[in-house]
């Protein structure tokens, strides 16, 4: 794929994982909130407004709010400025590069919403009988998708093993092989 191709893929991938996510705290916010839980699918899929003043699973939603807003705000948003300027420096390409900004583009539609309300709506919860998962929204499923692409991309570049040296031609074992 063309430098060009790459960029787009990559454009349309932060604008899907925004766009989803900011359309669907939006249906949230206007149909969930103040209604009590919704069950589907035989209670797999709960659908319940919360308004998340901590980080994942509610981390640090009681931390005082001038620490919260530093490390979730202030410090959320060097992270991802880091990561970004990262990813240029070290030149990341290919399946690491993709999961690397779907987890930015989902860790900045977060942020968006620290800034503007100091808290992030989430509301889908997953699970079997008692077994469930926190309450989170689209963007945090990208953050996961995302670091879960890194990780299996990485597991298998060191399955690979390490690069092989480079072969020196001038040396006397070169000489000895005829080379």
């Amino acid at each position: 794929m063309t430098r060009i191709g790459v960029r787009v893929l990559l454009v349309l991938a932060i604008a899907a994982t925004v766009s989803c996510d900011r359309a669907t705290k939006h249906i949230a916010a206007t149909t969930l909130a103040g209604v009590g839980s919704q069950s589907f699918l035989a209670d797999t899929v709960r659908l319940h407004y919360v308004e998340n003043t901590g980080g994942f699973l509610s981390l640090g939603a009681d931390l005082p709010p001038a620490i919260r807003t530093g490390v979730f705000t202030v410090g959320t948003g060097l992270a991802l400025v880091a990561l970004v300027a990262s990813a240029i420096v070290y030149r990341w390409t290919g399946w690491p590069l993709l999961g690397l900004t779907l987890f930015v583009a989902g860790g900045a539609s977060n942020w968006v919403d620290r800034v503007a309300h100091g808290s992030v709506i989430d509301f889908i919860n997953i699970g079997f009988g008692p077994i469930r998962t926190g309450i989170f929204n689209v963007a945090d499923v990208a953050i996961m998708l995302g670091v879960s692409i890194v990780v299996v991309a990485e597991l298998r570049r060191g399955a690979a093993g390490p690069p092989l040296p480079p072969v020196s031609t001038d040396g006397p074992e070169s000489r000895e092989a005829g080379l």
